[in-house]
């Protein structure tokens, strides 16, 4: 802009150098007039109390073309303030639209309804129509519209003769299509509505004709016939067909090319600007000739140029015009070529440079209307007001025509008008409206008041101030109420009122005030300015490689402003990530859990206020098995070898490490696939060292360090030549299932070592050293059965392969034996020596080998539970048995029952089975210790005591002597002193009189015999409800608020002490009681530590307890009396200052034998300090 302000001043000022200063302060004011023109804003509470003369928004097209069948409607829409009247005019002459009760207008609209339908002619409106809009500011008018009506005329009936050609001449078929409007569309096809193949040779020109380069004999298998589709109904119309008929010959002369259209050497073409330049060539000869394009002294436009019908057409879309010129085509063949030359000449209808455009002025300023076109020739222009032509050198005080542009001077309040202006030449015309509107208005605030801007720091930002007047105000900034006007540095004030800040920063924030000042008042608006931390992303993702189906955490970490709302959102390639059950998304970032090949791409996380975001993005590879390797196939055969190759797969992001060859064979093992070569990462073939006499199917496995690939597809079959086998079975065996046979059995060959059909076994056999001779027989199967065999004797065996391509060599001897038998002996000299209460030694003589009939595999004791040494107690005579493996003499027989009469014997084992018995040793286990008690229950049947059950063991062994009871008290995590009793070996149930109600008892029992004592089993009281209240309450004497409490008593009853003495001291007579203090014994402070002392083991009543007739325990009777608390030599205080209650036992003097209970009371301390 500033640069268009500096050339006009330049020309202005070399204007007034050769002219009178007057006209130059004239030309000057205007210029800048004409560079200050209003601008009415969009807002449509302004546009409302605005004056408009009226626009023409929406008009039919000049060429208006409808279709007969239908209502016809012609557009006139417009707009202004107030909104304008409408009329018409057709051909030149008022359209009255009311005398015609078949046309009205829409409503609150121009346009003409024309009502057809019913009986309607519309050939009867057929005319040239032009709208005008007005209201009292002026008036609009519309182009000149043509309204023609679609006609589709019909073929004239005529009857063609068969046409007769020579194979090898040309031929044109006309069409003549009748004229229609539009032009119908045409198109070829036989009678039977098949189309007519179009080619080189044979093609429809622009006119419609069908053209034939050279006539041939197939040409005759179909009729022609040419056809007329409508554009408004669509219907087609079909001419005659002709028939064609073709004269043969031995042979079609070639001929050079001719010209069919366009005829002679030259010709020339008009077009006009913007439509599409058509140029067509179509040339007969034979061979069909070959048609191309050239532009004299240029190429040709490539950029808008399009070759159709076979080459034959050449279309220049839009042409201009620098496509004029000379153009010519070539049509060539093997006999020659020709070239016709194209004049293209362009001309123009009349198109816009600069189109008047409405002009708004306040009452005394300046403007003008520009309306330059151009065309070819060059458009005449001429200038109308409200509709009626203007003169040019008409007077006028406030407007001046000079040819394209109206200057208006010092206008004023009623010089609103519309002004057309219509370019024309003989291609064409442009009408265009464009109005002057004269506006007074005071200054005006348009944008919404008191806004509140915020924004991001270091940004640039614009506080807007739309505003309204005319004269157009003079605008201006302040800041916080200051006086300076804000414009320069980090400032800038824009035409339109806006405000931008190139930086800003903190400081810039508060509160900004615009003002808007023209002639005819003031106005002024505030935008308040905050100004926020911008947001960032301190730790982005970063690019990862991770294997499929682990998890992947991606970094997202930001910092915002507080006080604006942070939402964090991923994106994968480029689309919003649906989180789903195997992600997780937290303020640190991103989570997938078991990742997927889907998973792969680029992830970008986004952190967005609503003022800025900021993105940061990583790559996420994923590894996983390589795809399996493609196209397999086998080269260079050989007689044992082949040559396999293959295309790798995708490595899925983790190199290949290698690859395995499989194989499959279709006779022994069908379906099952073999390992056969292993193949390096960079190798992708191999020579497969193959077996004679196997139809091979091969595949791929390729590696990586997560694993194999899934197969490769199958490759074809491959079949070797058969062959002698080269190796004989392994595992040969000679092994009895009975005492008078040999099985030999041994491993078969498999599929790729059997070399040939037919594979048998050629067995032999003989005992070994006897000479005799072989003995052998020939088997399919993988086993051989000798039978009459003496009993386990030595044979030496062999077996060699066989196909029907010759033997295997020479196998080698193993060795086997017959059949064994039942052991003839029973070990003697049994020595036995017990070595515990579970646990015997045994020392036998060897068997005979001899005697064995077999190998030696153990020596076996059976032994059984005769009796147990405790009476009426029954017992299992199951046998059980202990193997000693191998040639031994001596062993260990264990796990036996303590306490017991137990037989045994020895057996001699071989592969049949047991020899015959030894003689039967009789033994006695002496006693051990008992098990546990079957069971041991706990229960609480009142409050006052707790009663204990158990049941005696399931295996005494032994006579019992006693249980050992252990009883321990405990109140959480702290216990107290454990008490042992000794129980008779009768009694099955204990009971124990609580004296403390808030502690529980943990119980442990366990039987004794001479031996020792047995396994221990355990319990514990049960919890209370009120007791489980208890374990939460908290024990006062251990807070420190209340020994702070104690400790300020404790001084004031000193201070008080220290007063009462000092007073007696002095003589003063006070009633004070006198009491003797009695020294506590040695004893007196012996639980100071928390610590219980419960009796000893020989249950001895404490010290100072009273027991009661029924075994109970009972406290002394006291009646708070100082002896209780203290004073006495037998009370006992803790530490905390509670009372320990003391207690004893006493056992009935007498114990009845059996499952009679006693019930008696273990010392326990009432354990107050535990609470």
């Amino acid at each position: 802009m500033t640069d268009f302000l500096e050339r006009r001043l330049t020309v202005i000022h070399y204007y007034c150098l050769g002219s009178n200063m007057p006209s130059c302060l004239v030309l000057l004011l205007l210029f800048l007039h004409l560079v200050c023109t209003i601008k009415v804003p969009l807002d449509p509470n302004i546009q409302r109390d605005l004056i408009q003369p009226p626009t023409i928004i929406k008009q039919s097209a000049k060429n208006y073309i409808v279709d007969p069948r239908d209502n016809i409607l012609i557009e006139c829409e417009a707009q202004g303030n107030p909104y304008p009247m409408f009329s018409w005019t057709k051909n030149g002459k008022f359209y009255n639209v009311a005398k015609d009760p078949r046309v009205s207008f829409r409503r609150r609209s121009g346009t003409l309804e024309i009502e057809i339908h019913g009986g309607g002619r519309p050939e009867d409106y057929e005319g040239e129509y032009q709208c005008s809009a007005r209201n009292q500011h002026g008036t609009a008018l519309s182009n000149k519209i043509l309204l023609q009506v679609s006609r589709s005329p019909l073929w004239p009936k005529e009857n063609l003769d068969p046409v007769v050609v020579n194979e090898g001449a040309f031929l044109i078929l006309q069409c003549n299509p009748p004229h229609g409007l539009p032009p119908p569309v045409i198109f070829w096809m036989s009678s039977l509505m098949e189309p007519i193949v179009q080619d080189k040779r044979v093609s429809q020109g622009l006119n419609g004709d069908l053209y034939f380069s050279n006539v041939l004999r197939q040409d005759t298998q179909t009729d022609y016939s040419c056809n007329a589709r409508s554009h408004f109904t669509h219907t087609i119309q079909q001419k005659n067909p002709y028939t064609l008929k073709v004269l043969t010959t031995r042979g079609v002369p070639e001929r050079t090319p001719t010209f069919l259209l366009p005829t002679g050497t030259s010709s020339s073409k008009l077009v006009l600007r913007d439509e599409d330049l058509l140029l067509e060539c179509i040339a007969s000869g034979v061979p069909t000739p070959d048609i191309m394009w050239y532009k004299k002294g240029g190429e040709l436009p490539s950029r808008k140029l399009k070759f159709e019908n076979f080459n034959k057409t050449l279309r220049i879309i839009g042409v201009s015009e620098e496509d004029s010129g000379e153009y010519f085509c070539q049509a060539s063949n093997k006999m020659g070529s020709i070239r016709h030359t194209i004049s293209v000449r362009v001309k123009a209808a009349p198109y816009w440079l600069d189109e008047p455009k409405n002009l708004i002025l306040a009452p005394g300023e300046n403007g003008r209307l520009v309306c330059r076109a151009s065309g070819s020739p060059k458009p005449t222009i001429q200038w109308f007001m409200n509709g009626d032509a203007t003169e040019v050198g008409a007077p006028n005080p406030n407007f001046e025509i000079a040819g394209d542009t109206i200057i208006f001077r010092e206008v004023q309040s009623g010089n609103s008008a519309v002004y057309q202006c219509n370019a024309s030449n003989e291609h064409g015309y442009l009408l265009a409206n464009a109005f002057v509107s004269i506006l007074d208005v005071p200054s005006r605030m348009l944008g919404p008041r008191n806004q509140l801007i915020r924004v991001i720091e270091y940004n640039r930002t614009q506080l807007d101030c739309p505003f309204f007047g005319s004269p157009i105000p003079t605008l201006r900034w302040f800041k916080n109420g200051q006086g300076s006007n804000l414009d320069g540095g980090n400032y800038r004030v824009h035409e339109n009122g806006t405000l931008e800040i190139n930086t800003v920063r903190k400081e810039d924030q508060g509160k900004y005030t615009c003002v808007a000042t023209n002639i005819l008042g003031n106005a002024e608006n505030t935008v308040r300015l905050e100004v926020k931390e911008p947001t960032r992303i301190v730790k982005g993702p970063e690019d990862q490689i991770a294997k499929r189906g682990s998890s992947v955490h991606l970094d997202c970490r930001v910092r915002s402003d507080s006080s604006l709302r942070l939402t964090v959102t991923w994106i994968k390639d480029d689309t919003q990530l649906y989180i789903n059950s195997r992600m997780k998304k937290d303020e640190d970032g991103l989570t997938i859990f078991g990742v997927a090949e889907k998973d792969q791409g680029a992830y970008t996380c986004v952190a967005k206020t609503e003022l800025d975001q900021d993105s940061s993005k990583a790559y996420l590879t994923i590894q996983d098995k390589p795809d399996p390797p493609q196209d397999l196939e086998l080269t260079e055969p050989s007689v044992r070898s082949v040559r396999l190759t293959w295309v790798p797969g995708d490595d899925n992001n983790s190199p290949i490490t290698g690859f395995i060859v499989q194989f499959e064979e279709d006779r022994h093992q069908p379906g099952t696939w073999h390992n056969l070569a292993s193949v390096p990462a960079n190798v992708n073939s191999v020579i497969l060292q193959l077996s004679p006499y196997v139809n091979y199917q091969f595949r791929v496995l390729a590696l990586n360090e997560l694993g194999s690939s899934m197969p490769s597809p199958s490759s074809e079959r491959f079949q070797t030549a058969g062959a002698p086998p080269e190796t004989n079975p392994g595992d040969v065996k000679g092994a009895g299932t009975s005492k008078n046979n040999m099985e030999i059995t041994w491993t078969p060959l498999n599929s790729t070592q059997a070399y040939g059909p037919n594979l048998r076994y050629n067995v032999k056999w003989r005992q070994r050293h006897t000479g005799e001779p072989w003995s052998n027989i020939t088997v399919w199967d993988n086993k051989h059965v000798v039978w009459n065999t003496p009993v386990y004797t030595q044979y030496e065996l062999r077996v060699q392969a066989e196909n029907e391509f010759g033997k295997a060599p020479e196998p080698s001897t193993m060795i086997g034996y017959s059949g064994e038998d039942y052991p003839k002996a029973a070990p003697t000299d049994i020595k036995l020596r017990v070595m515990n209460s579970t646990a015997i030694s045994l020392q036998w003589t060897r068997v005979a080998p001899a005697s064995i009939q077999g190998s030696l595999l153990e020596y076996r004791a059976y032994f059984w539970r005769e009796s147990s040494l405790l009476k009426g107690v029954w017992v299992s005579r199951k046998k059980q048995q202990q193997s000693f493996m191998g040639d031994r003499v001596r062993g260990i027989v264990s796990q036996l029952i303590p306490y017991s009469i137990y037989k045994l014997y020895l057996v001699a084992v071989n592969g049949r089975g047991d020899g015959p018995k030894s003689d039967v040793k009789e033994f006695t286990t002496p006693e051990g210790v008992p098990s546990a008690p079957k069971y041991f229950r706990v229960y609480e049947p009142n409050r006052e005591m707790i009663v204990v059950e158990w049941g005696h063991p399931e295996h005494p062994n032994g006579n019992l002597t006693a249980y050992n009871l252990r009883i321990q008290p405990f109140n959480g995590t702290r216990t107290g002193k454990a008490v042992f009793e000794t129980l008779s070996r009768n009694q099955t149930k204990y009971t124990l009189q609580r004296t403390d109600p808030v502690s529980r008892y943990r119980f442990a029992i366990n039987a004794r015999t001479q031996v020792g004592a047995g396994e221990v089993i355990t319990a514990e009281s049960p919890v209370r409800l009120d007791e489980a209240y208890t374990k939460n309450q908290v024990d006062i004497a251990t807070q420190g608020w209340f020994i702070g409490l104690m400790c300020a008593v404790a001084l004031l009853v000193l201070i008080l002490l220290i007063v009462c003495f000092i007073k007696r001291s002095r003589g003063g007579k006070y009633p004070v009681r006198e009491k003797k203090e009695v020294a506590l014994g040695p004893d007196d402070n012996k639980e100071g530590d928390g610590s219980f002392d419960y009796s000893d083991e020989d249950n001895k009543p404490l010290q100072g307890s009273q027991t009661s007739l029924d075994g109970t325990i009972k406290q002394q009777e006291s009646d708070d009396s100082l002896v209780d608390y203290g004073e006495g030599g037998e009370g006992q205080f803790n530490e905390d200052g509670s009372f320990i209650g003391q207690y004893t036992v006493k056992k009935d003097k007498d114990e009845t034998e059996g499952n009679e209970s006693s019930e008696a009371t273990s010392p326990v301390n009432a354990i107050y300090s535990l609470a």
